[in-house]
């Protein structure tokens, strides 16, 4: 491992990277650092960034064959028992409960990536057009993004694609990112920061990112008829926050995929809250580490119930307004 700096009009970029041979091909994979920043916090953030690649090194086997989880006849009898519990079957959504779970979605999904608009402005964009005062234009089109995103997963036939996965990322961000789109181009690397900077996971090496895509777009057309249609869903969406195919945006395309899987598969989409981010969180660390994907399945049930209740309470609210009127 070395350090790489790299000159630029606005100062030094600093690097972490590693080289090493695969296939008959040089690979390299990079950290980055920050720019112009002192010897004393490249060494910090060297010693963080170091154990980074190590573990992305140790996590290419996964990588190379990204889907191995075979269901056992357990586990397969507790995703039924589950899944009668919350009465997945049963709901179907009317175009009020859309309306709701549109609002609900739209909001969560922005806030966990640091989004500012609050659940009554998302709201007043929707419905009434009305702009909050002093909140970033790029938050409110990425409000009208989002929102236009569950209009077209509903509507369209297609299940999962390279071509969906860049149409989403497309319709969310194409009035605030100038990528929108487009998959990382070679030489762009990505990582995740926590709350104090510190970079928490690695995306897949950009070189890599188209074919593990059509990896992963080929395991689902081999394994749509052999899992629950949630384990489909959480499965393709952990894999995809693992490659990180995008500059910027990776969870919320992730989490629309999750719901367009789910939705193609005759079952309500699901909505993961704000106040579930450490644990959903949490629950793609897990993946990424081990491959155990049921912390993520336990979470996507527990929010189907939530989300039940919540929609049961604005159909109450709904109509008593009806009733006033």
């Amino acid at each position: 491992m070395y350090l790489e700096e790299r000159k630029t009009k606005k100062g030094a970029k600093y690097y972490l990277a590693h080289s090493f041979r695969e296939g008959g091909k040089v690979q390299k994979i990079r950290v980055y650092l920050g720019s112009n920043i002192d010897k004393k916090h490249i060494k910090q953030r060297q010693e963080k960034a170091e154990q980074l690649l190590k573990q992305q090194l140790n996590s290419f086997k996964i990588i190379r064959s990204p889907i191995n989880y075979k269901l056992s006849k357990r586990e397969q009898a507790l995703i039924e028992s589950l899944k009668h519990k919350t009465k997945l079957k049963v709901i179907h959504f009317s175009e009020a409960d859309w309306g709701q779970f549109t609002q609900l979605f739209t909001y969560n999904t922005n806030a966990i990536e640091g989004g500012t608009i609050t659940q009554n402005e998302v709201l007043d964009i929707l419905h009434e057009n009305k702009w909050p005062f002093a909140k970033p234009k790029e938050d409110i089109s990425e409000t009208y993004g989002v929102a236009e995103a569950i209009r077209y997963i509903r509507k369209t036939k297609k299940v999962l694609s390279v071509e969906l996965i860049k149409e989403l990322h497309q319709i969310i961000f194409q009035n605030s990112k100038a990528f929108a789109g487009k998959l990382r181009e070679k030489g762009v690397e990505v990582g995740i920061r926590d709350g104090f900077g510190n970079i928490v996971h690695l995306g897949a090496p950009s070189s890599r990112v188209l074919g593990l895509l059509n990896e992963l777009v080929k395991w689902y057309t081999l394994n749509k008829k052999n899992y629950p249609p949630v384990v489909l869903a959480a499965v393709v969406h952990n894999q995809f926050e693992y490659i990180h195919p995008f500059e910027d945006g990776n969870g919320r395309v992730g989490r629309l995929l999750l719901n367009n899987i789910l939705i193609k598969n005759h079952m309500p989409p699901v909505n993961i809250s704000m106040s579930s981010r450490a644990e959903y969180y949490e629950t793609l660390r897990i993946f990424q580490n081990s491959g155990d994907i049921k912390p993520t399945i336990d979470l996507i049930l527990r929010e189907y119930k939530d989300l039940e209740k919540k929609l049961k309470k604005e159909g109450r609210k709904s109509s008593k307004k009806n009733m006033k009127k």
